[in-house]
């Protein structure tokens, strides 16, 4: 092996002294940092005189002789605390050698395991439990002894949990001495995991209070005990685990004035801190910082800066970064350090990238402002450096789509989903689906469903359901302006594509029908709907009885309300409505008087509608002066009049040589603060002019501007 995060290897000579060997017990299911744990090693062998022997990559099978410790994943020799104790570790004074077997790596290992802890925490997600800093923990199970040889006696033994615990209220370097005075003198190991462990119990005062200790001793040992590179490491590794980011500085201002230069390790810890403190700028400038003390930057330096950037939400930033490092390594520029497998690094710092672009574009589809843009050019950009996100990584990002504005990143990451992968989830579809409609992109959502219907997965009710409330949606778009035609077409769609038709759907296209006065229509729908097993219901028979009336079909139209009585369907106010102006259509008033009784029996008040229904009819048959008497009516049984009242009443009069009556009715109109439209305005001004009749065009006022006339039209539908 080579250098490791800096460092030159070294292979101490043995000594004539007593030696130390260091036994570990460590649970096989982590792996964390071999780095620090190999220069921690070194350091104390170098001082011991202690032989390691470490087996290479390449050597994979794990040996244990005796009197050796074997472990198959490697860490550096620290203190872990949980909520309620402090882990520690165990040295004896027997063993003269350690074998150490390197773990197997993944794809997202060490190097971008700080990455992976930080992003995966701030998502809600699982957090990962592997950090490739220098600080990183090791965990020993509870039963495990953790002591430590050292002290004044040769043999003698120091429970380093214990140890730790008595420490943890200590503040000042005297409270420190207390309890260590009479500890003897004690490896610096055990300093470095106490320092940890506080770090990761979150005790960061401690920490510091064993560090001026050892300054302290410093001074009176002449040189002889004190901190060394190692310590401040883990001192500063606590600071950042335990969120005490204020002292950084001060740390490297200290280890200045002790003499003690920092290494790669320092700067990577020194970056994450910055980051943490949301000083960015300074966390980047860390990579030329390196460069100037003639350090090679690690890997772990660069996943450091890209997840930098991912704190930025710079994805285009961080994929930048990684493009320019990709064409460094390309060229042998980095990537020539043997410490490191370099080609198994750049492919784990490959994937970091994918990872930190998918989240970043996932912050960004939460916000508030719309930034779909962004995420579009990011998606871009990615395919442009040949970043492929996973099938998973895109249907997350499809489920970050909420907003109306998403649609279209929705049915891009759709799209490539399509292109790119043999599957897709059936719960993404329907969100999509959900998402069109949402965004009033109903065809949109009809594709989608269309696709899973000719590639799968099989829809199932959800989607059924999904599309047909955008039918539903489309439908009621069309009953309300009358697009009789879209309805059909409509319709017509929901069969070929196997969604039955409910009779909410029949009913929104008898309504259009109705308003665009097309009874032909109205009556294939009608025979349509009851040949496809739907029961009309009095809607149905309303927007029926609607057409055949505008159609002036009124036999038609007593033999759909007899057949409907029939059935057992009780009328309801539409229904009333519509056949009071059938029957003042065929002008049988008498029926008429006969069918209000009915109503009043029933509970059933004629509303402002129906008596414009009748004075609508009176006025289309030339019976101005029958529309005139009805209109008095409902003022007797106190309906009061509206705009459509007036203005049909009006034009009615006017256009049966009543300019008089009909200028009376348009000042009354005006004096109850209507507003009425240009039409009946007209209409009087013109049958005035006609007919000779004086009348004051100052009492009328100014003409009324033109408006849209398909507000009053539906509402003289109602």
């Amino acid at each position: 092996m080579g250098r490791l995060d800096g460092h030159k290897r070294t292979t101490p000579s043995l000594h004539q002294r007593q030696t130390k060997t260091i036994s570990v017990r460590t649970a096989p299911e982590f792996s964390n940092s071999r780095i620090s744990f190999l220069l921690f090693l070194k350091t104390q062998c170098h001082e011991s005189g202690d032989r390691i022997v470490i087996v290479g990559p390449k050597i994979r099978k794990r040996h244990c002789f005796g009197g050796q410790a074997c472990f198959g994943s490697i860490s550096s020799l620290i203190l872990v605390s949980s909520n309620r104790k402090f882990e520690g570790l165990a040295i004896n004074s027997t063993s003269k050698f350690l074998f150490l077997c390197e773990p197997k790596r993944s794809l997202l290992g060490s190097s971008v395991g700080v990455g992976w802890a930080t992003e995966q925490r701030e998502l809600g997600e699982e957090a990962s439990q592997e950090d490739s800093s220098s600080v990183t923990a090791l965990d020993f199970d509870h039963s495990d002894s953790q002591t430590v040889s050292g002290g004044e006696k040769p043999n003698s033994r120091v429970d380093v949990r214990e140890l730790a615990y008595s420490l943890r209220a200590a503040k000042t370097a005297d409270d420190v001495d207390v309890v260590l005075k009479e500890k003897g003198e004690l490896p610096l190991q055990v300093y470095c995991a106490m320092i940890r462990g506080f770090g990761k119990d979150k005790r960061l005062k401690p920490a510091m209070a064993v560090v001026e200790w050892l300054k302290m001793k410093k001074n009176e040992s002449g040189g002889l005990i004190g901190p060394n590179l190692f310590i401040y490491n883990s001192l500063l590794g606590a600071m950042k685990q335990s969120s005490g980011l204020g002292e950084a500085e001060k740390i490297l201002s200290d280890m200045e004035e002790e003499g003690i230069v920092p290494n790669i390790v320092t700067y990577n810890t020194l970056m994450v801190i910055y980051m943490e403190e949301g000083e960015f700028q300074k966390a980047l400038g860390i990579l030329d910082l390196v460069k100037e003390k003639g350090f090679e930057p690690s890997p772990v330096t660069y996943s450091t800066a890209l997840l930098v950037y991912r704190r930025m939400e710079d994805g285009m930033g961080a994929l930048e970064f990684f493009v320019k490092l990709r064409e460094k390594y390309s060229k042998r520029v980095i990537g020539n350090d043997a410490d490191y497998d370099w080609e198994f690094e750049f492919v784990k710092l490959e994937n970091f990238i994918g990872r930190i672009c998918y989240q970043v574009m996932r912050r960004w589809l939460v916000k508030d402002e719309n930034w779909t843009t962004k995420v579009l050019k990011l998606l871009n950009a990615m395919d442009n450096v040949g970043l492929k996100p996973s099938r998973e990584e895109h249907e997350r990002l499809i489920w970050a789509c909420t907003r109306e504005e998403h649609y279209i990143v929705g049915k891009e990451l759709y799209k490539r989903i399509r292109e790119r992968f043999s599957d897709i989830s059936l719960s993404v579809c329907n969100h999509l689906i959900w998402l069109m409609g949402k965004a009033k992109k109903w065809w949109a959502a009809l594709e989608i469903y269309e696709d899973l219907l000719d590639e799968g997965p099989e829809p199932n009710s959800l989607s059924y359901e999904l599309v047909v409330s955008h039918f539903s949606i489309l439908l009621s778009a069309a009953s309300r302006r009358g697009i009789w035609r879209w309805g059909v077409r409509l319709l017509n769609k929901m069969e070929d594509k196997g969604l039955k038709p409910q009779s909410r759907h029949w009913n929104a296209v008898l309504v259009a029908c109705s308003k665009a006065s097309e009874t032909s229509a109205a009556i294939q729908i009608f025979k349509a709907m009851v040949e496809n097993g739907e029961k009309p219901t009095v809607i149905s028979y309303g927007a029926l009885l609607s057409a055949l009336e505008k159609g002036k079909l009124y036999d038609e139209a007593f033999r759909v309300w007899n057949h409907m009585v029939k059935v057992g369907l009780e009328p309801n106010l539409h229904a009333y409505t519509i056949m009071a102006s059938v029957l003042t259509g065929q002008q049988k008033f008498n029926l008429l008087d006969t069918l209000l009784k009915e109503m009043a029996s029933k509970g059933i008040e004629p509303s402002v509608v129906t008596y414009n229904a009748i004075i609508s009819s009176c006025a289309r048959n030339g019976l101005s002066g029958v529309a005139y008497e009805w209109f008095h009516r409902m003022r007797g049984e106190k309906v009061e009049p509206n705009e459509i009242t007036y203005e049909m009443l009006i034009e009615a009069l006017a256009n049966d040589a009543k300019p008089r009556l009909a200028y009376e009715l348009h000042l009354k109109a005006q004096n109850e603060g209507l507003k009425l439209s240009i039409k009946p305005y007209d209409a009087v001004v013109k049958s005035a002019e006609t007919y000779g009749a004086t009348i004051d065009l100052n009492l009328l006022g100014p003409r009324p501007d033109k408006e849209k006339r398909a507000t009053r039209e539906s509402r003289k539908e109602d």
